[in-house]
């Protein structure tokens, strides 16, 4: 069952995130390679509790093995939150710190200018992949976008990642390589109603 997740989830749903980036391109460029399990928890840990909770929506699995973190239109102070946690965020990156400033930096560019629902992160255990629970947790938000008449927006750095979004009604709307060798990268975006 798809549900959406309360504080007491933020651990268990973190730990699935860093289970499920363990080898993603996009953080193994942004995220330093020194104890880089705990940095990536940590990260993930920060944006569940400090931005999806409580400025956007979260779905989970019942059990934790899939999560799906957005940020809404209406995120109400999203902004500022990322903003303040920006000195945090460099030194989880540690030694990748200009890696991932460049790395946003050039996202931004291919960025949506209006209000959309941004697929923030998702993730499944890697043991409870095959059972179309990344597709359930995110098509929980795809509903609520539907419903508010909203786009949806996401980045990915795997080609399979690509496949499963096309599925899922997205289009890629940009394809470039993040710079200082960066992972090759799709902006992906969803119209209202798939």
């Amino acid at each position: 069952m798809i549900r959406e997740a309360v504080s007491e989830d933020v651990a268990g749903a973190a730990e699935t995130l860093t289970e499920a980036f363990r080898d993603y391109p996009f953080t193994r460029h942004t995220i330093s390679a020194d104890d880089h399990l705990a940095r990536l928890r940590e990260f993930q840990r920060l944006f569940l509790a400090e931005v999806g909770l409580p400025h956007g929506r979260v779905w989970v699995s019942d059990d934790l093995s899939a999560v799906a973190v957005w940020s809404t239109p209406d995120s109400g102070g999203a902004d500022g939150v990322v903003a303040g946690l920006l000195p945090t965020l460099v030194n989880l990156a540690g030694d990748r710190a200009d890696a991932y400033a460049s790395a946003e930096k050039a996202m931004e560019a291919h960025r949506p200018k209006e209000p959309v629902w941004f697929l923030g992160t998702v993730g499944v255990r890697p043991r409870a992949r095959g059972r179309g629970l990344g597709r359930a947790v995110i098509r929980a938000g795809l509903r609520e976008a539907d419903a508010a008449g909203v786009t949806a927006f996401l980045e990915t750095a795997t080609p399979e990642n690509v496949r499963l979004y096309e599925s899922l009604g997205f289009v890629v709307t940009a394809e470039y390589d993040l710079p200082d060798g960066g992972p090759h990268t799709w902006s992906m975006s969803r119209p209202v109603g798939g």
